[in-house]
Protein backbone atom coordinates (compact mmCIF):
# COMPACT_ATOMS: atom_id res chain seq x y z
CA UNK A 1 0.00 0.00 0.00
CA UNK A 2 1.43 3.47 -0.88
CA UNK A 3 2.61 5.52 2.07
CA UNK A 4 -0.06 8.17 1.53
CA UNK A 5 -2.80 5.54 1.66
CA UNK A 6 -1.30 3.98 4.82
CA UNK A 7 -1.25 7.34 6.57
CA UNK A 8 -4.81 8.06 5.46
CA UNK A 9 -5.91 4.65 6.78
CA UNK A 10 -4.25 5.30 10.13
CA UNK A 11 -5.90 8.71 10.44
CA UNK A 12 -9.26 7.16 9.62
CA UNK A 13 -8.69 4.43 12.21
CA UNK A 14 -7.81 6.96 14.89
CA UNK A 15 -10.75 9.19 14.03
CA UNK A 16 -13.10 6.22 14.30
CA UNK A 17 -11.51 5.36 17.62
CA UNK A 18 -12.06 8.87 18.96
CA UNK A 19 -15.64 9.13 17.62
CA UNK A 20 -16.62 5.67 18.82
CA UNK A 21 -15.19 5.97 22.31
CA UNK A 22 -17.11 8.83 23.87
CA UNK A 23 -16.98 7.08 27.24
CA UNK A 24 -13.24 6.56 26.94
CA UNK A 25 -13.59 2.79 27.30
CA UNK A 26 -12.14 1.94 23.87
CA UNK A 27 -9.08 4.08 24.52
CA UNK A 28 -8.58 2.46 27.91
CA UNK A 29 -8.93 -0.99 26.38
CA UNK A 30 -6.17 -0.19 23.91
CA UNK A 31 -3.93 1.24 26.64
CA UNK A 32 -4.48 -1.82 28.82
CA UNK A 33 -3.72 -4.03 25.82
CA UNK A 34 -0.32 -2.36 25.50
CA UNK A 35 0.45 -3.06 29.15
CA UNK A 36 -0.80 -6.63 28.84
CA UNK A 37 1.48 -7.16 25.84
CA UNK A 38 4.43 -7.47 28.22
CA UNK A 39 4.88 -11.10 29.20
CA UNK A 40 6.74 -12.43 32.27
CA UNK A 41 9.99 -12.68 30.29
CA UNK A 42 9.75 -9.32 28.46
CA UNK A 43 11.95 -6.64 30.02
CA UNK A 44 11.55 -4.42 26.94
CA UNK A 45 9.60 -4.36 23.68
CA UNK A 46 9.96 -2.28 20.53
CA UNK A 47 7.18 -0.11 19.15
CA UNK A 48 6.88 -2.49 16.21
CA UNK A 49 6.46 -5.50 18.47
CA UNK A 50 3.94 -3.73 20.70
CA UNK A 51 1.90 -2.73 17.66
CA UNK A 52 2.05 -6.30 16.36
CA UNK A 53 0.97 -7.87 19.65
CA UNK A 54 -1.93 -5.48 20.14
CA UNK A 55 -2.99 -5.19 16.50
CA UNK A 56 -2.74 -1.40 16.75
CA UNK A 57 -1.37 1.02 14.19
CA UNK A 58 2.05 2.30 15.19
CA UNK A 59 0.73 5.86 15.34
CA UNK A 60 -2.04 4.80 17.75
CA UNK A 61 0.35 2.76 19.87
CA UNK A 62 2.84 5.64 19.98
CA UNK A 63 0.21 8.10 21.17
CA UNK A 64 -1.04 5.75 23.88
CA UNK A 65 2.50 4.88 24.97
CA UNK A 66 3.18 8.57 25.45
CA UNK A 67 0.16 8.88 27.75
CA UNK A 68 1.17 5.75 29.68
CA UNK A 69 4.71 7.07 30.01
CA UNK A 70 3.37 10.35 31.41
CA UNK A 71 1.45 8.37 34.05
CA UNK A 72 4.43 6.25 35.02
CA UNK A 73 3.05 3.01 33.58
CA UNK A 74 5.57 2.82 30.75
CA UNK A 75 9.24 3.82 30.44
CA UNK A 76 10.86 4.74 27.14
CA UNK A 77 14.43 3.45 27.10
CA UNK A 78 17.51 4.99 25.51
CA UNK A 79 17.41 2.60 22.55
CA UNK A 80 13.81 3.61 21.74
CA UNK A 81 12.19 0.47 23.12
CA UNK A 82 9.65 0.44 25.93
CA UNK A 83 9.55 -1.15 29.40
CA UNK A 84 6.99 -1.25 32.20
CA UNK A 85 7.21 1.77 34.51
CA UNK A 86 7.01 2.06 38.31
CA UNK A 87 3.28 2.83 38.63
CA UNK A 88 2.12 -0.82 38.36
CA UNK A 89 4.45 -1.71 41.23
CA UNK A 90 2.80 0.86 43.49
CA UNK A 91 -0.66 -0.35 42.50
CA UNK A 92 0.40 -3.96 43.08
CA UNK A 93 1.31 -3.07 46.65
CA UNK A 94 -2.07 -1.40 47.12
CA UNK A 95 -3.76 -4.49 45.66
CA UNK A 96 -1.93 -6.75 48.10
CA UNK A 97 -2.83 -4.56 51.09
CA UNK A 98 -6.49 -4.48 50.09
CA UNK A 99 -6.83 -8.13 51.13
CA UNK A 100 -5.64 -7.34 54.68
CA UNK A 101 -3.90 -10.70 55.00
CA UNK A 102 -0.25 -9.92 54.29
CA UNK A 103 0.72 -9.50 57.96
CA UNK A 104 -0.41 -13.07 58.59
CA UNK A 105 0.32 -14.79 55.30
CA UNK A 106 3.83 -13.53 54.51
CA UNK A 107 5.53 -14.80 57.71
CA UNK A 108 3.80 -18.17 57.34
CA UNK A 109 4.92 -18.48 53.72
CA UNK A 110 8.52 -17.81 54.73
CA UNK A 111 8.32 -20.47 57.45
CA UNK A 112 6.67 -22.91 55.03
CA UNK A 113 9.32 -22.38 52.37
CA UNK A 114 12.17 -22.85 54.85
CA UNK A 115 10.56 -25.98 56.33
CA UNK A 116 9.90 -27.65 52.97
CA UNK A 117 12.69 -26.24 50.83
CA UNK A 118 10.11 -25.40 48.17
CA UNK A 119 8.20 -22.37 46.87
CA UNK A 120 5.30 -21.33 49.10
CA UNK A 121 2.56 -19.12 47.64
CA UNK A 122 -0.81 -17.60 48.43
CA UNK A 123 -3.38 -17.28 45.64
CA UNK A 124 -6.69 -15.45 45.35
CA UNK A 125 -9.34 -15.82 42.69
CA UNK A 126 -9.71 -13.05 40.13
CA UNK A 127 -12.59 -13.77 37.77
CA UNK A 128 -11.76 -16.89 35.81
CA UNK A 129 -8.13 -16.93 36.93
CA UNK A 130 -6.04 -17.14 40.08
CA UNK A 131 -3.46 -14.55 41.03
CA UNK A 132 -0.32 -15.12 43.09
CA UNK A 133 -0.62 -12.49 45.81
CA UNK A 134 2.37 -13.45 47.97
CA UNK A 135 5.28 -15.84 47.54
CA UNK A 136 8.35 -17.09 49.40
CA UNK A 137 11.09 -18.96 47.54
CA UNK A 138 13.81 -21.32 48.81
CA UNK A 139 17.49 -20.58 48.31
CA UNK A 140 18.05 -23.66 46.14
CA UNK A 141 18.64 -22.94 42.47
CA UNK A 142 16.13 -25.47 41.09
CA UNK A 143 12.68 -24.45 42.26
CA UNK A 144 9.16 -23.80 41.01
CA UNK A 145 8.74 -20.34 39.52
CA UNK A 146 5.75 -18.34 40.75
CA UNK A 147 5.33 -14.75 39.57
CA UNK A 148 3.63 -12.26 41.90
CA UNK A 149 0.63 -10.71 40.16
CA UNK A 150 0.66 -13.27 37.37
CA UNK A 151 -2.71 -14.74 36.42
CA UNK A 152 -2.82 -18.53 36.23
CA UNK A 153 -5.58 -20.84 35.07
CA UNK A 154 -8.15 -22.01 37.60
CA UNK A 155 -8.70 -25.48 36.21
CA UNK A 156 -5.09 -26.64 36.55
CA UNK A 157 -2.90 -26.76 39.63
CA UNK A 158 -3.74 -27.53 43.24
CA UNK A 159 -4.47 -23.95 44.30
CA UNK A 160 -6.71 -23.34 41.30
CA UNK A 161 -8.83 -26.35 42.18
CA UNK A 162 -9.06 -25.26 45.83
CA UNK A 163 -10.25 -21.79 44.82
CA UNK A 164 -12.82 -23.30 42.46
CA UNK A 165 -14.03 -25.70 45.13
CA UNK A 166 -14.70 -22.94 47.64
CA UNK A 167 -15.96 -20.21 45.31
CA UNK A 168 -19.55 -19.07 45.50
CA UNK A 169 -20.31 -20.54 42.08
CA UNK A 170 -18.73 -23.91 43.03
CA UNK A 171 -17.24 -24.02 39.54
CA UNK A 172 -16.24 -27.47 38.36
CA UNK A 173 -17.70 -29.48 41.24
CA UNK A 174 -14.72 -30.55 43.38
CA UNK A 175 -16.82 -32.18 46.12
CA UNK A 176 -13.82 -34.26 47.25
CA UNK A 177 -11.71 -31.14 47.79
CA UNK A 178 -14.46 -29.48 49.81
CA UNK A 179 -14.65 -32.58 51.98
CA UNK A 180 -10.93 -33.20 52.54
CA UNK A 181 -9.85 -29.49 52.46
CA UNK A 182 -6.78 -29.99 50.29
CA UNK A 183 -5.81 -30.69 46.71
CA UNK A 184 -2.71 -31.91 44.92
CA UNK A 185 -1.37 -31.60 41.42
CA UNK A 186 1.29 -33.52 39.54
CA UNK A 187 2.25 -32.02 36.19
CA UNK A 188 -1.04 -30.28 35.40
CA UNK A 189 -0.03 -26.69 34.59
CA UNK A 190 3.65 -27.54 34.13
CA UNK A 191 4.64 -31.17 33.44
CA UNK A 192 7.73 -30.82 35.61
CA UNK A 193 6.01 -29.28 38.66
CA UNK A 194 3.96 -30.70 41.52
CA UNK A 195 1.94 -28.78 44.11
CA UNK A 196 -0.35 -29.16 47.10
CA UNK A 197 -2.77 -26.56 48.41
CA UNK A 198 -5.32 -25.87 51.16
CA UNK A 199 -7.85 -23.07 51.78
CA UNK A 200 -7.49 -20.29 54.34
CA UNK A 201 -10.74 -19.32 56.06
CA UNK A 202 -11.69 -15.90 57.41
CA UNK A 203 -14.40 -14.55 59.67
CA UNK A 204 -17.78 -15.87 58.61
CA UNK A 205 -16.33 -18.94 56.94
CA UNK A 206 -15.38 -17.29 53.64
CA UNK A 207 -12.23 -18.49 51.92
CA UNK A 208 -9.59 -15.76 51.88
CA UNK A 209 -7.36 -17.62 49.43
CA UNK A 210 -5.34 -20.78 48.90
CA UNK A 211 -1.96 -21.60 50.44
CA UNK A 212 0.26 -23.78 48.28
CA UNK A 213 3.64 -25.44 48.10
CA UNK A 214 5.05 -26.12 44.65
CA UNK A 215 8.30 -27.65 43.52
CA UNK A 216 9.99 -29.87 40.93
CA UNK A 217 8.01 -33.04 40.38
CA UNK A 218 11.12 -35.14 40.98
CA UNK A 219 11.33 -33.80 44.56
CA UNK A 220 7.74 -33.07 45.54
CA UNK A 221 5.86 -35.60 43.41
CA UNK A 222 6.70 -38.88 45.24
CA UNK A 223 3.94 -39.98 47.67
CA UNK A 224 5.97 -39.55 50.87
CA UNK A 225 7.13 -36.05 49.90
CA UNK A 226 3.64 -35.04 48.81
CA UNK A 227 2.07 -36.29 52.04
CA UNK A 228 4.56 -34.36 54.16
CA UNK A 229 4.04 -31.23 52.06
CA UNK A 230 0.27 -31.58 52.47
CA UNK A 231 0.65 -31.89 56.23
CA UNK A 232 2.71 -28.72 56.40
CA UNK A 233 0.37 -26.79 54.10
CA UNK A 234 -2.63 -27.80 56.22
CA UNK A 235 -0.83 -26.73 59.39
CA UNK A 236 0.02 -23.35 57.85
CA UNK A 237 -3.55 -22.92 56.56
CA UNK A 238 -4.90 -23.79 60.02
CA UNK A 239 -2.65 -21.19 61.67
CA UNK A 240 -3.49 -18.56 59.05
CA UNK A 241 -7.21 -19.21 59.51
CA UNK A 242 -6.93 -18.87 63.28
CA UNK A 243 -5.02 -15.60 63.04
CA UNK A 244 -7.54 -14.20 60.56
CA UNK A 245 -10.48 -15.10 62.80
CA UNK A 246 -11.65 -18.10 60.80
CA UNK A 247 -12.78 -21.51 61.97
CA UNK A 248 -9.84 -23.94 61.78
CA UNK A 249 -11.78 -26.97 63.04
CA UNK A 250 -12.11 -28.50 59.58
CA UNK A 251 -8.39 -28.09 58.89
CA UNK A 252 -7.61 -29.85 62.17
CA UNK A 253 -9.83 -32.72 61.11
CA UNK A 254 -8.20 -32.77 57.66
CA UNK A 255 -4.78 -33.17 59.25
CA UNK A 256 -5.95 -36.11 61.34
CA UNK A 257 -7.57 -37.75 58.33
CA UNK A 258 -4.47 -37.82 56.07
CA UNK A 259 -3.70 -41.32 54.83
CA UNK A 260 -0.77 -42.68 52.84
CA UNK A 261 -3.03 -44.00 50.12
CA UNK A 262 -4.31 -40.46 49.41
CA UNK A 263 -0.96 -39.66 47.81
CA UNK A 264 -0.29 -42.73 45.71
CA UNK A 265 0.25 -41.88 42.09
CA UNK A 266 2.75 -41.18 39.40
Amino acid sequence: MPKKNIESSERGHEAAEANGAGSGVAVLDRAFALLAAFGPDDDRLSLTELARRTDLYKSTALRLLGALEHGGFIRKLADGSYAVGPAPLRLAAVYQRSYHVGHVIEPLLKQLSVATGETASFYVRHGDARVALFRAEPSRSVRAAVVIGQQYTLDQGASGKVLCAFSADRAGGHEVIRRQLWSLSRGERDPDTASVSAPVFGVGGEVMGALAISGPRTRLGPPDAMREACRQVLEAAREASRQLGGDATGLDAALRALKDEDFAGA
